[in-house]
């Protein structure tokens, strides 16, 4: 399993990057936008990566944050929806706007992304709540402390949108403990909690 390449960006094509490391150049594919921000070649770029296997095909997909790899895993893992759609859907929608399409269940705002109809969309948004739940279920936690955390309902929803794109309760409880949420949206918590957890 290749967790991430980091290395010389010596190519950028119209799906992919080629990234050297070792002597070695790693041919990847990425949604565009991600291309479009991979920096210039010869920079040093870290790629955060998918190892996908088909009887047919071995391939690299690489994204620039762990959310968007982890919102390209629970995509592929939706019926009918493979590699190539889950990189035009990711070159469409942020991972935090995605994800709270996901728990508001706004099809309407998946169904803009190119090539995603409305029974794809609320497919998407049953099989990943679906999904959702029973990671919630699996991720039990002392309700005592999650409570003054997730009493706001902006909070509360927030905290969904995080937990599908892949954190767990506590960490995200850790994240908002000494930040002031009040007045904020929805969004703008979530954009909050990606950058506090996000930090390495």
């Amino acid at each position: 399993m290749i967790a991430y390449i980091k290395g010389s960006l010596e190519m950028k094509l119209n799906d992919s990057v080629v990234v050297e490391t070792g002597g070695v150049g790693y041919k990847i594919f990425m949604p565009q936008n991600a291309i479009d921000k991979c920096g210039n070649l010869g920079d040093t770029v870290k790629i955060h990566t998918h190892y996908h296997v088909r009887e047919d095909n071995i391939s690299l997909y690489g994204f620039l944050t762990s959310e968007e790899l982890r919102m390209f895993e629970l995509l592929i893992g939706v019926s009918g929806i493979g590699a190539k759609s889950a990189l035009t859907i990711l070159a469409n929608v942020e991972p935090h706007q995605f994800a709270l399409a996901v728990i508001t269940n706004n099809d309407e705002r998946l169904t803009k992304i190119p090539g995603i109809g409305k029974k794809t969309a609320a497919r998407m948004v049953l099989e990943l709540k679906d999904k959702m739940k029973i990671e919630l279920e699996e991720q039990k936690v002392d309700t005592k402390v999650e409570e003054s955390v997730s009493a706001d309902e902006n909070i509360s929803e927030a905290m969904s949108a995080l937990q599908v794109l892949g954190y767990n309760r506590k960490e995200i409880e850790k994240a908002f403990e000494k930040e002031n949420l009040s007045n904020l949206t929805v969004e703008d918590i979530i954009r909050r909690g990606l950058a506090i957890l996000g930090r390495d």
